[in-house]
């Protein structure tokens, strides 16, 4: 069994990739909106865009095909196609049972996501563990200010859990998302991905490979 870095006041997490297995539906959907226009959605720019703003995301597939449409275009294209596909996202392994853990422990848990708030709600709301997470700041709140990997939207979190950054843990699986988590002052746990490399992580505090390790 591996341990956490320290004993956590509160647990903070990201959700595409680090509870939900979301991250090639976001390909598969992408991809769809490229077959017009005879393009590939390559790793490498799948490594580029993961972890951030959406609409900065989408204006990164713009420019590196050169695309006839708006990043708002791009999203809304993609998001006809993932609408479908979201609700029956696999959880990452271990993911529900380890929130099922952290609540029989009395640790709070919430969620720091760069998903707008109804593909949020899309994602989560029919899980049996939504109802443990006690706060959820997704990427088109009101007093989000910057996405990641700046730090506002681990420190809104906190600030809404009540808990102090630095008593609390992050779990990322993306650059982006562990480079956020540390510029808030936060212990950070990183999920293995076939989408990052190791370098990708190295900033993390400790890389698992799924939640299973924590509960074995």
């Amino acid at each position: 069994m591996t341990s956490l870095p320290m004993d956590p006041a509160a647990i903070i997490f990201d959700l595409d990739g680090t509870l939900l297995d979301t991250e090639p539906l976001y390909t598969a959907a992408a991809q769809r909106v490229l077959d017009p226009h005879g393009h590939l959605y390559t790793m490498e720019l799948k490594r580029k865009v993961m972890g951030g703003d959406s609409m900065r995301s989408a204006q990164l597939t713009i420019d590196e095909f050169d695309l006839p449409m708006t990043a708002k275009e791009f999203l809304a294209a993609r998001e006809a196609y993932l609408k479908a596909l979201f609700p029956e996202a696999e959880e990452m392994p271990g993911a529900g049972d380890y929130l099922r853990h952290l609540y029989s422990t009395n640790i709070p848990t919430g969620i720091a996501t760069s998903s707008h708030r109804h593909l949020c709600d899309l994602k989560i709301n029919q899980r049996d563990w939504r109802a443990l997470l006690t706060t959820i700041v997704c990427g088109d709140d009101a007093e989000l200010h910057k996405s990641k990997p700046e730090p506002d939207i681990f420190l809104l979190c906190a600030s809404r859990m009540g808990i102090k950054a630095e008593d609390i843990i992050a779990f990322e699986d993306s650059r982006n998302g562990v480079l956020s988590a540390k510029a808030a002052g936060m212990t950070v746990v990183a999920i293995e991905s076939p989408y990052t490399s190791p370098e990708d992580l190295q900033e993390a505090d400790l890389v698992i490979e799924n939640y299973r390790s924590l509960l074995n």
